[in-house]
């Protein structure tokens, strides 16, 4: 009862510039101590494409990351399908030859090699769901094709431990924003400053029962995975690369 407690209380609290004061939460697990005092300076600006299922859940992470960053640099849109007409601003924003997609697709480019064009400043437009959800929302939105695709060729493990990742090496979110604006800004320090809240996050979990989760290739590889077998061919399928060291 008292984990069911605290997760409802999990991300209600005191945002400062993108999220309303009247929200509040336990003072034992406020995350406000962990936020940068003043939003960060940065130049560039985040489009964060969110699935609808990402809203709802709440133990999420773009709301820590909405926190660390002034409101212009951090637009979130919510949804599914993007049409040119519905989304005008985004449209604008694809076609700009800056634009960077964090997407690992077979055509991205390692962000660390990628000079982004000077006509304005950087803009860089992630996925924030499952991977499905995230492939489901590329794939369908003709929009999301235009702008260059790059992707983080990095060995950092997750932080996020309290919610079970694909494989070892898939970041949150928050994460995947944090590398990618270190690398843009050429800032070593923003990572840090972002990781922070949620290093605190998952502390706070931790200490009120939650257990660490770890991905699902682990699991697999060390014949640990007591959940039944996916039916669904293309999901075992998925399973099987996993357990092959294959890149999914």
């Amino acid at each position: 009862m008292l984990v069911t407690l605290f997760r409802k209380f999990t991300l209600l609290s005191c945002w400062p510039w993108n999220y309303p004061r009247n929200i509040h939460r336990p003072q034992k697990v406020c995350l406000c101590p962990f936020l940068p005092i003043h939003p960060l300076k940065i130049s560039t600006c985040l489009y964060i494409i969110q699935h609808p299922a990402e809203e709802s859940r709440v133990l999420r992470t773009v709301p820590l990351l909405a926190a660390c960053l002034p409101p212009d640099k951090c637009k979130i849109l919510v949804g599914r399908r993007f049409s040119e007409d519905r989304y005008p601003e985004l449209a604008a924003v694809c076609r700009n030859p800056s634009t960077l997609i964090l997407y690992p697709g077979a055509e991205a480019t390692n962000l660390e090699e990628v000079t982004v064009m000077s006509s304005g400043p950087p803009v860089m437009i992630i996925i924030d769901g499952t991977w499905s959800q995230a492939k489901d929302i590329f794939y369908k939105n003709s929009l999301f094709r235009f702008p260059r695709q790059v992707q983080l060729k990095t060995n950092i493990s997750s932080q996020y431990v309290i919610r079970t990742q694909p494989t070892n090496n898939c970041l949150s979110t928050l994460e995947c924003a944090a590398v990618a604006l270190t690398i843009m800004e050429k800032n070593k320090s923003i990572q840090e400053i972002i990781l922070r809240p949620l290093q605190a996050l998952c502390s706070f979990q931790l200490q009120h029962g939650a257990q660490i989760h770890h991905s699902k290739e682990h699991l697999l590889k060390n014949g640990l995975y007591d959940k039944p077998m996916p039916k669904n061919k293309r999901k075992l399928r998925r399973m099987e690369l996993l357990l092959n060291n294959v890149k999914i």
